[in-house]
């Protein structure tokens, strides 16, 4: 289904608006105001504040499944350098992970399902959710009752912007994405004079350490199989070269794709910064804290099958590629299964594919430059808002449709007769 003109224009709107002003987690009032507004417009019984600024519009359709869509609210602390005239407005705040391009997809996507008064029956979600980039909106949502605004959903479809060519999607079978821990700590010393290092305890030489040691956790004691990352992605210490700190910070991120490989990965962290603690001499142990977590994303093996062959009736097979697991990670499995700890429900069904965002001139540049294409999380991220947006629409709205009949007929193969015949079968 074709996106029609007027909504693929309000929908580019939307997308160079949130664009230009992105939010961070946990501070996405405006995005969330935005489509609360675009989805009450459209007839949707929109609530919001659900887990924070998380927003769920729900159309009822008749008796029939409840299918859920959903986006991502939140922006990065990346600072935008992208050249683009609606690059970001908020100094060091951009929306580097394509959530604006996922949520104006969503958007239109929703309008097109509302103007559909024949295509399908049962009940629509469409859920924007904050804080997806700290992996906490999810979860925050389902504990703040989600599913108790249409009953818990048979289908809950999302996708996610990757580095492929624009105008494509991927889907594979498997997990889609790794699950991942986010710790904080911090390595204590005691603080003194630049010039008497040895009347101090530098702990900046402690981190410094522990962030090479840390490196040897997957280099030298975790198989290549296992396909473990572990990224020590901020380091903070000190304010003034001539002054020697009495602590310094660290962020980690660990990924992999299984729990018990993550559990190793969390134990190795402990030993490794604990070690270098007491080698430095410190005046008490490392603090250690999981800030966050999310389990690796395994869709439905059967309905990402289903999925792939709608899309490839959609837009044709050459548009519809392969993916292989990849080492991000989100907290779109709490929708799911995963998730039943907070939402009470094992049969829900997750469908998820990615959608590309690279221009063709963008594969070109890259190519003769020799380096990659600016992928999610870079300052020069930049999709192909022109083709990705329409796919992005196209996508949810194709999943969506399938989804609605899938439910409805195995609903009817479960209660023991089959759906009823159309007219054209006689």
């Amino acid at each position: 289904m074709a996106v029609p003109p007027d909504v693929l224009r309000s929908a580019v709107e939307l997308y160079v608006a949130l664009h230009l002003r992105p939010e961070l987690s946990g501070a996405e009032r405006d995005t969330a105001g935005r489509l609360a507004s675009w989805l009450a417009e459209d007839g949707y019984a929109v609530t919001g504040d659900i887990g924070g600024h998380g927003v769920a519009g729900v159309l009822r359709r008749g008796e029939g499944p409840t299918v859920l869509l959903r986006a991502e609210l939140d922006a990065l602390p990346v600072a935008e350098e992208t050249g683009l005239p609606y690059r970001s407005e908020v100094p060091g705040v951009s929306h580097a992970c394509g959530h604006d391009l996922h949520l104006a997809a969503l958007a239109g996507a929703a309008r097109m399902l509302a103007r559909d008064t024949d295509g399908w029956r049962g009940t629509l979600l469409i859920v924007g959710q904050p804080a997806e980039e700290t992996l906490s909106g999810a979860r925050a949502m389902l504990d703040d009752g989600l599913y108790q605004l249409a009953g818990p959903p048979d289908t809950v479809l999302a996708q996610h912007t990757a580095p492929l060519p624009a105008g494509t999607v991927a889907h594979g079978q498997g997990p889609m994405l790794a699950g991942t821990i986010a710790l904080d700590a911090v390595l204590h010393g005691v603080g003194g004079h630049a010039g008497a290092p040895h009347m101090a305890v530098d702990p900046v030489v402690a981190a410094a350490s522990a962030v090479l040691r840390l490196q040897t956790v997957i280099s030298r004691e975790t198989a290549p199989a296992e396909q473990a990352v572990l990224t020590v992605g901020r380091l903070r210490a000190g304010t003034e070269s001539n002054v020697i700190p009495d602590h310094a910070e660290l962020g980690l991120s660990l990924r992999a794709f299984a729990e018990p490989t993550l559990e190793r990965l969390l134990a190795a962290v402990r030993r490794v910064l604990t070690a270098e603690a007491e080698a430095a001499g410190a005046p008490r142990p490392p603090e250690i804290t999981v800030r966050s977590r999310s389990r690796a994303l395994l869709p439905d093996g059967a309905l990402t099958a289903e999925l792939g062959a709608a899309h490839t009736k959609a837009f044709g097979q050459g548009r519809v590629l392969p993916w292989s697991p990849a080492t991000a990670a989100e907290d779109f499995g709490w929708f799911g299964p995963e998730g039943a700890t907070s939402h009470g429900h094992r049969d829900v069904r997750l469908g998820y594919w990615m959608l590309g965002t690279v221009s063709a001139a963008a594969w070109r540049a890259a190519a003769e430059g020799g380096r990659a294409v600016p992928a999610n999380h870079s300052p020069a991220f930049a999709p192909d808002v022109r083709t990705a947006l329409p796919t992005g629409a196209e996508a949810l709205v194709t999943a969506a449709c399938h989804a609605f009949h899938r439910e409805r007929e195995s609903g009817a193969a479960r209660a023991g007769h089959a759906p009823a015949p159309s007219e054209e079968s006689g």
